[in-house]
């Protein structure tokens, strides 16, 4: 084990901050799209450019980290995005749609540190069953940061505005970056393997299972980051406020949990991970049909539990096996593969925004789903 152990506390809450700062936003879309008179559709592409963004700085930052260190990588990440949210807040002092989309990518860019250099970091520090259990911490922190974002984003949209939501990131940015410059080690071996990237590229790209599992991942994701884009110009059409929509994040949250016990307790049962994944798929579609028929009220929100708990199932198994023929090169694998998962992703929350139509956009993705999961097991 490294003996320069990062302080686990700061890792949690580097890993948590890129899922906080991507939900945080989402209650104030409604707000962005009145202030900038653009359109619903125009609003939510704010998330599918920063997903664009954030599959770049994945594997940016990861390439960076070998190169120039962890907490180097780390602190320009931070120092990053830290910017893009100064260059959001004068766009939207100033009432620039388009600056407030350049100060998106920005972000995202910076973000991604928290997402690729923790974990090396803690690949670095921990080993073994040691790594097992941190990671087990890190899993619980990650289900509740949406939660923390949808609900914290949803009490500043209602009391502050826009400009609180885009200033509390800021002072988040900061108080992160002063934090990580005081307490956070730099843990990357003395000596590291160098892995060129092409080849390893060139060999993943005809990898047609891989493909698939970058899709599914995908596919599960566009579904979740779907009702973050989508979802609060349904609670607005029905009245509802912007922290009100905040606190479905709860909801959903623990959907996630009972997806991830579900699944726990269908593995020590015998299922097989590509199973579980048609079963999770097959959730998927149904809950995106009834999603479909009732979204023109607040029930929606009983089969959007559905869609979640399929993607609590069936994002860690497809995790698991994606990158099992990638062993001797897992770092380098894991950031092309984020990469290749994060750009379709963006292309889905794209083709969400064109669509502003939740149930269906899930009822297409459930059966793009199904169809790729039927694939897997032939």
């Amino acid at each position: 084990m490294n003996n320069k152990l990062p302080p686990l506390w700061l890792v949690v809450g580097l890993m948590m901050f890129p899922q906080i700062v991507e939900t945080i936003y989402s209650p104030a879309l409604t707000q962005i799209a009145t202030q900038f008179r653009v359109s619903d559709g125009q609003a939510s592409q704010t998330l599918s450019v920063y997903f664009l963004a954030f599959a770049v700085g994945v594997v940016c930052w990861g390439r960076l980290c070998d190169l120039i260190g962890r907490r180097p990588a780390m602190l320009a990440g931070l120092l990053t995005y830290g910017l893009g949210t100064l260059l959001a807040l004068l766009a939207l002092l100033a009432t620039e749609f388009e600056t407030l989309l350049l100060a998106r990518i920005i972000s995202a860019f910076g973000a991604a540190v928290g997402s690729v250099v923790t974990q090396t970091m803690l690949r670095d520090s921990y080993q073994g069953s040691d790594l097992a259990k941190v990671f087990s911490v890190m899993g619980a922190a990650l289900s509740i940061s949406p939660v923390l974002g949808l609900v914290s984003g949803g009490l500043l949209a209602e009391q502050f505005g826009y400009l609180g939501v885009f200033s509390d990131l800021m002072v988040l940015a900061l108080v992160l970056g002063l934090i990580a410059s005081w307490r956070l080690p730099e843990t990357r071996p003395e000596t590291t393997t160098s892995i060129a990237l092409w080849p390893l590229a060139c060999r993943m790209v005809r990898d047609g299972g891989l493909w698939r599992s970058a899709l599914l991942v995908a596919l599960f994701n566009t579904m979740l980051f779907g009702y973050y884009s989508l979802a609060p110009f349904l609670f607005a059409e029905q009245g509802w406020s912007a922290s009100e929509f905040g606190y479905s994040g709860t909801v959903l949250a623990w959907a996630t949990l009972l997806g991830s016990r579900l699944n726990k307790r269908l593995l020590g049962k015998g299922w097989q991970p590509a199973s579980l994944i048609q079963l999770a798929a097959s959730l998927a579609l149904g809950a995106g049909a009834a999603v479909w028929a009732s979204q023109s009220s607040l029930w929606f929100l009983l089969p959007m539990m559905g869609v979640v708990v399929a993607y609590g199932i069936a994002i860690p198994n497809v995790l698991s096996q994606a990158l099992l023929a990638y062993r001797e090169v897992a770092g380098s694998a894991g950031a092309l593969f984020g990469l290749a998962y994060y750009l379709l992703l963006s292309l889905g929350l794209a083709l969400a925004a064109g669509l502003q139509d939740l149930g269906l956009l899930i009822l297409g993705c459930g059966l793009v789903a199904v169809l790729c999961s039927g694939r897997r097991s032939t």
